[in-house]
């Protein structure tokens, strides 16, 4: 039974290790067509959830260096949430999901190291979409570069303009 639960422990600690990101959900009273649900829509977003003894998470996310606050919150019916994608996005589905069907509720999670309160998940999920974020960025980065062109082209149209006006003026 030991070496059991020692490859599950090593199990989950690999799926804790693949993952920028980790939530903790308590999904009681949650039907098993809505949980499956919420696993599909998941998938969508490039995550998972499942579902394993308190006791198993707590080993792994010790093994893992995780925060340990995250082990006040392992209590009742609790499932973890990972993935490999755009920690945004399955907020988002936790989110939606959760407004849906006031279930699963949200008790917190880590992400790159740092805990995360539940709050903390819901503002990750209030968050623009990465690619909206990137061309935000994109426009940052650019308006420098377009300011300088304008300002290097203003003497020369200057010019351009008291010549254009010269001209006109003779004509």
């Amino acid at each position: 039974m030991k070496e059991e639960k020692n490859i599950m422990i090593d199990h989950l600690l690999q799926k804790v290790n693949a993952s920028p990101f980790m939530f903790v959900v308590d999904y009681g009273g949650l039907t098993v067509d809505k949980f499956e649900e919420l696993r599909k829509r998941l998938r969508g977003a490039g995550a998972e959830m499942h579902v394993y003894k308190n006791t198993l998470v707590k080993k792994a996310t010790e093994r893992a260096k995780y925060p340990a606050e995250l082990s006040a919150v392992l209590t009742g019916q609790t499932a973890i949430v990972t993935g490999a994608k755009d920690v945004c996005a399955t907020a988002k589905v936790m989110k939606t999901f959760s407004s849906e069907f006031e279930r699963p509720k949200m008790k917190a999670g880590v992400l790159d190291g740092k805990y995360l309160t539940a709050d903390g998940i819901k503002v990750l999920a209030d968050l623009p979409a990465r690619e909206v974020l990137l061309a935000q960025l994109l426009g940052v980065l650019q308006a420098p570069a377009s300011q300088l062109v304008r300002l290097l082209n203003e003497p020369a149209a200057s010019l351009a303009r008291v010549i254009q006006a010269k001209g006109d003026k003779a004509a």
